[in-house]
């Protein structure tokens, strides 16, 4: 073997796993999110996952704690029975609300 082929044999080792470790990480990502749901008015100032509403961009961009159009991922089954303090029920929301005052 030459130099030139050892190089190219390595070269496509490393990106042969880069691509598996990728995959691997995508899947469990995927499985995460499976047992996740969005729930609005329980994140923390600037703790808030992603797509908050008007006044927000994405993730960490929340203005205030409990605010009712930013979202955090719970465990499924668990959004309508965390506290929020700007909620009507007392409690996350599956869905944007406006906020009681």
């Amino acid at each position: 073997m030459t130099a030139t082929t050892r190089t190219l044999s390595a070269t496509a080792l490393v990106l042969a796993l880069g691509s598996a470790l990728s995959m691997a990480t995508v899947s469990t990502v995927q499985a995460a999110d499976a047992n996740m749901e969005k729930c609005f008015g329980v994140a923390m100032k600037g703790k808030n996952d992603c797509a908050a509403g008007a006044g927000t961009t994405c993730a960490g961009t929340a203005k205030m704690d409990y605010q009712a159009n930013s979202w955090k991922f719970v465990p499924k089954g668990t959004c309508t029975t965390t506290e929020s303090k700007t909620s009507p029920t007392g409690f996350g929301q599956m869905e944007a609300f406006k906020a009681k005052s």
